[in-house]
């Protein structure tokens, strides 16, 4: 019995163990990153909030063009003096009772349709501009994923020469040992080992801050256990710079926001010339306008055996024209002003235009400069490596220095940093390409 219960313990206490580890890090790949980012990225999100706003100014104009209702309830005091209007005149008498329910309609809205179409035009725009901001943080995304890429890599080359520095160091103390090197040698590979582990520390500070930048991208607290897929060695064609240009024109977020400003500033120069225009009002009014609050007004009995009463409750109507004659020149100026707006956004398409053609070139140049120094970046790193084997057996064969084989791991390492960033370099520069042509 005693056995069963230990057993069981035994069992729970593993059980409890296995549950209490914490989740492993999350694998997240490019696309991953730049999915979540368009989930939680701030920039994003405030543009959909624009877009919110647009929509809800659209509904607004649409509503302003439909008949309205309202409900007007009023009591007016007038001071007596022995007559039925009392002290003011103006009134109807010492007690007015105002209850009526009232219905307004701008007849010339169901023509003038410029202001929905301007909310139209507006709501186009901030969805244009989700576009625009989602591409910008694609840009950070790419630029702090691979961040994290090229830094592991580069911790993996600290570890590399970690790894030869303690061998070298082993060798040194081994030939000191033999009465074959100094003892300055062994001091030279103790420091170069500490220089290493130095450098350690220093790589992996920055994978963690680089996953701190990234993580507050595409998570919605910030976290940095994660890991990221490296793929530097995928090394994929560059597409030919025409279609590339062309690629661009037609995916740009930017030029199609432009555009569409274009066609809102239209709507705004439409809309500022309604001044010129007549407005015509149309109001219905039902309800009570009397001396007493009752829907009809009992006097005394008549010989006659009559009821005379006064009708209160019904409805009145009323058309209002309204032709403006002179406001000192601001229509003219609200029309001019809206041309203005106009020309700034032609001005800032033809901006737009010159900037992502030179986007695209610099990105394209940069991707061709990356690619073309990849194979020569490679054929170093193997010359390095050659390099440092040959000055390890000409230092044991008493041929050549501690310091020349320090000089051979430093060479090496650098080597293989650089060949690491160059194709960091070419992944980010083609992936901001495929960014700018709708590839990504």
């Amino acid at each position: 019995m005693n056995q069963s219960i230990s057993k069981f313990l035994l069992l729970f206490v593993i059980f409890a163990n296995g549950w209490a580890q914490p989740a492993p890090p999350l694998t997240i790949t490019l696309a991953d990153a730049l999915q979540r980012a368009k989930q939680y990225g701030g920039q994003i999100q405030s543009a959909n909030l624009a877009v919110m706003q647009a929509s809800e100014d659209r509904f607004q104009a649409r509503a302003a063009t439909l008949p309205s209702v309202s409900a007007f309830n009023q009591f007016i005091y007038t001071e007596g003096n022995g007559t039925p209007s009392g002290v003011f005149v103006a009134n109807d008498g010492v007690h007015i009772y105002n209850e009526q329910a009232i219905v307004h309609e701008e007849v010339l809205a169901y023509v003038r349709k410029g202001e929905v179409r301007r909310a139209l035009a507006a709501e186009a725009v901030a969805r244009a501009k989700v576009d625009v901001a989602a591409r910008g943080l694609s840009g950070s995304v790419i630029q702090d994923y691979f961040a994290i890429v090229a830094a592991q890599r580069k911790v993996a080359n600290t570890q590399a020469g970690i790894t030869q520095a303690r061998s070298f160091l082993d060798i040194t103390q081994k030939q000191e040992k033999g009465g074959e090197a100094a003892h300055a040698d062994v001091i030279k590979a103790q420091i170069d080992l500490r220089q290493r582990l130095r450098d350690l520390q220093e790589a992996q500070l920055a994978i963690e801050k680089a996953k701190i930048t990234l993580g507050v991208l595409i998570f919605p607290d910030l976290s940095s256990n994660y890991s990221v897929v490296d793929d530097l060695q995928e090394v994929a064609m560059l597409p030919p710079r025409e279609e590339a240009s062309a690629q661009a024109k037609a995916a740009s977020p930017d030029l199609n926001a432009a555009r569409l400003t274009i066609d809102q500033s239209a709507w705004d120069i439409r809309v500022a010339r309604y001044g010129y225009l007549p407005s015509l009002g149309l109001d219905i009014f039902y309800g009570i306008n009397a001396n007493q609050f009752l829907a009809r007004t009992h006097y005394a009995t008549l010989p006659n055996g009559e009821t005379p009463y006064r009708q209160n409750l019904g409805y009145a109507a009323q058309a209002t024209l309204n032709i403006p004659v002179w406001n000192w020149g601001a229509t003219k100026s609200k029309i001019r002003q809206a041309e203005l707006r106009r020309d700034q956004s032609q001005l800032d398409l033809t901006l737009a235009q010159r900037t992502l053609q030179g986007t695209v070139a610099t990105a394209y140049a940069e991707a061709q400069v990356a690619l073309a120094q990849l194979e020569s970046l490679r054929g170093l790193t193997d010359l390095a490596s050659e390099s440092l084997r040959l000055t390890l057996l000409r230092y044991q064969a008493g041929e050549a220095t501690a310091l020349e084989v320090v000089d051979a791991q430093n060479t090496l390492n650098l080597a293989r940093n650089a060949n690491d960033d160059g194709l960091a370099r070419y992944r980010v520069a083609l992936a901001t390409l495929q960014l700018l042509t709708g590839n990504l």
